[in-house]
């Protein structure tokens, strides 16, 4: 299990709904990708309304449905570690909005897997 603690580096992706990678959807590989790396943690957010570089808004509105709601992918781990995976999200993100910011982590607990299950390392 990763261990975290202290002083750590958030990179947030802002894509859309829509956008894929070799026909899955972009924030999944985005996550798959970086449980490969061994990041820390990744976590995708639906949002029902915004606004990017185009300057369309995507809304889940009734009257006016999109199919193309945006998405928020966060990723948190150590500062090196985040800054080695920035290479891969270069390579997938051709749309959307990177950033990063200095955090602070103050909790960061996994649970054990359930009998049956495995970790990330196959581990049981």
């Amino acid at each position: 299990m990763t261990r975290l603690t202290g002083r750590a580096l958030r990179v947030t992706i802002f894509i859309g709904e829509n956008d894929t990678w070799h026909h899955k959807p972009l924030y999944t590989e985005i996550v798959h990708r970086a449980r490969a790396a061994g990041i820390a943690g990744a976590s995708v957010f639906r949002g029902i309304e915004g606004f990017g570089a185009s300057s369309l808004i995507h809304t889940s509105r009734l009257l006016s449905l999109s199919e193309d709601l945006p998405v928020a992918v966060v990723i948190v781990d150590t500062e090196e570690h985040v800054r080695a995976f920035l290479s891969t999200l270069d390579a997938l993100v051709t749309e959307g909005l990177v950033i990063l910011d200095d955090c602070e982590v103050i909790r960061y607990v996994g649970r054990e897997p359930k009998q049956g299950e495995t970790d990330k390392e196959g581990k049981r």
